[in-house]
């Protein structure tokens, strides 16, 4: 036997009093969490939920989380999470694809509203049989006629369960990628990728009971379940749940609840740079009580990491993983030397190489795709032979990462393959100039994309957010990069933005910018 919902039975068995979830006035002991977990797994199975199938889960960072997901694991059902910011269309897509079952929704909060449009989703959906929905506790939404309330699903069902054996590499979890060459495509997990991803990490971090760590990654994507949840509660830590990312709430939380472990993408260490009123908390406090905080989701600017480690005292260590790889793949870790701009080396179990579109693997220092074989890798996408097949061939799977290798093993991230600018013949990547413009003391932010051209294919755009009071024009920083870039790479083209586009994940959304640049350029043209 081997679920994953193991990790959580077996700190509820060590720890049964012990604070295992924090989220607003709500605090759960391990006992509770387990018990609650127990009651959705007796209300799915007497629904008629059976072990196996799928059952999709919108809710925001909240204590019903953890209760419905480890519910789900222990009847044997496969977890299937979803965005909370999916219109009404794009969950019945989630649901169709993945055959779901049945459908927990939680309203969560006033910023994330999805039970209407999750509501309507369902009624598109003819496998799913079953739709519960869990209204706010404070302030609730409409009533939805026809919608099963969560405690319907919970009330007198009994306080054990006898878990669901399920094999190692039977799927837990689907987990769906972005989308952005196509449709959405269900990664699914096992028992075995999410487990082990898990006790790796917390192998990694020394993880304890004694741990705290905030959670305000969303936990319908791997890296908060996996890297943060999973991984702190099968050591027996806290977690503490936040549903948005806000710097005034992160630092009071850090401050009040001791935090030991966070993680973050690169946009949230610079909101938390760029937060004003910063100093108005107690940041040597925090610093000691920070052990470890994470970066992943994106490349981390190094400015930016100097940067932040310089105000708040702490040291950044930058992982690397997809969702297709549970997801963690490559971390700085604690133990061994840190090198900014890296990300580290494989974990234990993973392995990584550097190729050309041959499978021959490049001598360091030199650029190709990244691929990956482990433990911690999928099994497939869902229902998607030849796609999984295409990302598998040769053997390993191909993350459409392009990265190098350095002669001390340590790995680089240059750029996504379908974001590399080719100018003039000549192979440009993005993340190297966002890295030179960012060094500059008047710039905060910046993105870089290829634009079509005429002449050269393609030429180099950024888009600059500027430290506030700035008034540096795109000339003045055109011809500063040409001062630090070769003649090829230095952006021709400059747009200063108050913003750039985020994703629910704090991810900056380039498909947006290329998007808003191509309705220019159509309607300059038409």
């Amino acid at each position: 036997m081997l679920n994953l919902v193991t990790l959580l039975e077996d700190s509820a068995r060590e720890y049964p009093d012990k604070t295992a979830v924090v989220c607003g006035d709500t605090r759960l002991t391990f006992r509770e969490l387990n018990e609650t977990a127990c009651r959705v797994a007796n209300g799915l199975v007497a629904a008629g939920i059976q072990a196996g199938d799928k059952v999709a889960l919108t809710c925001a960072n909240s204590s019903y989380f953890p209760m419905a997901y480890y519910g789900i694991l222990k009847m044997g059902g496969v977890v299937v999470p979803l965005n909370v910011l999916l219109k009404s269309r794009e969950i019945a897509y989630h649901l169709n694809d993945s055959d779901a079952a049945a459908y927990l929704c939680f309203e969560g909060t006033g910023a994330f509203p999805s039970a209407e449009e999750s509501w309507s989703a369902f009624g598109k959906a003819p496998s799913c049989r079953r739709f519960w929905l869990k209204r706010r506790d404070e302030d609730p939404g409409p009533p939805i006629s026809g919608a099963g309330p969560w405690e319907d699903l919970i009330e007198d069902q009994p306080t054990v369960f006898d878990t669901v054996q399920t094999q190692a590499d039977d799927t837990s979890v689907i987990i769906y990628t972005s989308g952005t060459t196509g449709r959405p495509k269900g990664a699914e997990l096992t028992h075995s990728n999410m487990l082990m991803n898990a006790m790796v990490n917390c192998d990694i971090k020394k993880a304890t009971a004694e741990d705290v760590t905030l959670i305000v990654l969303p936990l319908y994507h791997s890296f908060g379940q996996t890297c943060q949840m999973n991984t702190t509660l099968v050591a027996g830590g806290t977690i503490v749940l936040v549903p948005r990312f806000d710097p005034a709430v992160i630092l009071q939380l850090f401050q009040d609840e001791g935090v030991t472990l966070f993680a973050g993408v690169p946009t949230m260490y610079w909101q938390l740079l760029n937060f004003p009123e910063a100093d108005q908390f107690d940041i040597e406090k925090i610093a000691s009580t920070l052990r470890i905080t994470d970066s992943g989701g994106a490349p981390l600017p190094v400015e930016l990491m100097r940067q932040c480690e310089k105000k708040f005292g702490i040291k950044i260590l930058e992982g690397y993983g997809l969702s297709e790889t549970s997801p963690l793949a490559s971390k700085n870790v604690p133990h061994k030397l840190r090198k900014p701009g890296s990300i580290g080396q494989p974990v234990w179990g993973v392995y990584a190489r550097v190729v050309d579109e041959h499978m021959v693997d490049v001598p360091v220092g030199e650029t190709g795709e990244i691929v990956i074989r482990g433990h911690n890798v999928m099994k497939g996408y869902y229902n998607r032979p030849e796609e999984t097949a295409e990302a598998f061939r040769g053997g390993w799977l191909h993350t459409g990462d392009l990265g190098k290798y350095d002669d001390d093993g340590y790995l680089y991230v240059v750029g996504r393959l379908k974001d590399m600018i080719i100018r003039g013949g000549r192979n440009v990547y993005p993340r190297e100039i966002e890295e030179a413009l960012m060094v500059h003391p008047e710039i905060s932010l910046a993105a870089v994309i290829g634009v079509p051209d005429a002449r050269r294919g393609e030429e180099i755009k950024a888009f600059v957010v500027l430290e506030p009071g700035s008034t540096l024009d795109p000339e003045t920083i055109i011809a500063w990069a040409k001062t630090d870039l070769a003649a090829y790479k230095y952006p021709r083209l400059v747009e200063v933005v108050d913003e750039l586009p985020l994703g629910p994940t704090g991810k900056i959304l380039k498909t947006e910018l290329r998007k808003t640049e191509a309705e220019r350029r159509a309607a300059a043209e038409g």
